[in-house]
């Protein structure tokens, strides 16, 4: 088969097609023969030598995918070959064939494209995890979810809608906060011009976000503990605002509030399956009936994952970018 590798860390052009050996399912695996990859921003650090795979998973980038079964493992009763699937992963979605678990797989939705299907596990199941199994969003809450143009962004909007609470973004452009607009999005501030704390507290007459969906990290910690109400719930999911940064305890003890971090990738296979199931009972009815959408920016060839990546890390999309063979 053949698949997107990574000679040595570096820029989008480190990303190499590249002939290597077939993958194979092992006992309660899947192979899929991938027609189509969803970009993420940790594929990204991957290619940048600061996120490994864990040990014993593929080494090649790419987090999830749609494709077709091919093959199936020892005890494994659930799929067949033939299926059309996609899949949460922890590496090897930009690739001809992946073996994944049959745990975080998922039918296409009816009337999807196998393509449009990609771009969907990593993010619903990042958004379901954090916001929903995490912070216990309710109806009546306002969630803030900062990047709202991103893929992660536009599934949250869209989620914390159907779950009945109101929605705040920030965004680096006005295009980008139209389109959240569109998807549901009411409190809609421009993080370049805005100060996301004042706005919000504006805009919530004081009361402040219910919980907040973080993809910053570091740089936006004690403004999020700000804008925390009281009894607030920090997700904390991203870091592309550093690492490292002081926490005023008792700001935070005066709100009452929470902080978690989580990824999905390093995860047991059991916890991965829970999610994944989770989202195959509340949130997958709600594509086949229209509630939700798919918001994908744009698709480019797999062998063009370089080109892809240089798209993201500019920032100007909004949704998902795909990779299709």
């Amino acid at each position: 088969m053949h698949a997107i590798t990574i000679a040595a860390p570096g820029g989008p052009e480190a990303l190499v097609w590249t002939e290597v050996p077939d993958a194979e399912p092992r006992a309660g695996e899947v192979l899929i023969e991938v027609a189509a990859a969803g970009v993420n921003r940790a594929d990204v650090l991957q290619r940048q030598g600061f996120y490994d795979p864990p040990p014993g998973s593929s080494p090649y980038p790419g987090l999830e995918c749609a494709g077709r079964v091919v093959a199936v493992g020892d005890g494994v009763a659930d799929w067949r070959v033939g299926d059309e699937v996609c899949a949460l992963l922890t590496g090897g979605g930009y690739a001809e064939l992946v073996a994944v678990p049959a745990g975080q797989l998922l039918p296409v939705p009816a009337g999807m494209d196998l393509a449009t299907a990609a771009s969907l596990p990593e993010v619903v199941c990042t958004v379901w995890a954090n916001v929903f199994m995490a912070a216990g969003l309710r109806p009546g809450e306002t969630l803030l979810a900062h990047g709202g143009g991103s893929g992660i962004g536009t599934m949250a909007i869209q989620l914390g809608r159907a779950a009945g609470a109101r929605v705040a973004v920030t965004a680096g452009s006005d295009e980008k906060l139209a389109r959240c607009a569109e998807l549901g999005a009411e409190v809609l501030i421009n993080y370049r011009e805005q100060d996301f704390v004042a706005e919000l507290s504006v805009a919530t007459e004081g009361h402040g976000a219910d919980v907040i969906l973080d993809i910053v990290g570091a740089k936006y910690l004690a403004r999020n503990i700000d804008a925390l109400a009281t009894g607030g719930r920090l997700a904390i999911i991203g870091l592309q605002g550093g690492v490292k940064a002081e926490v005023n305890l008792a700001r935070l003890m005066a709100k009452r509030g929470s902080v978690t971090a989580t990824s999905l990738r390093a995860r047991p296979v059991a916890e991965k399956a829970a999610v994944v199931a989770e989202v195959r009972e509340h949130v997958w009815p709600m594509f086949a009936d229209g509630r939700l959408r798919p918001v994908v920016d744009r698709r480019l060839p797999l062998p063009a994952a370089a080109e892809a990546h240089r798209v993201l890390e500019e920032s100007g999309h909004i949704g998902k970018i795909v990779l299709t063979r």
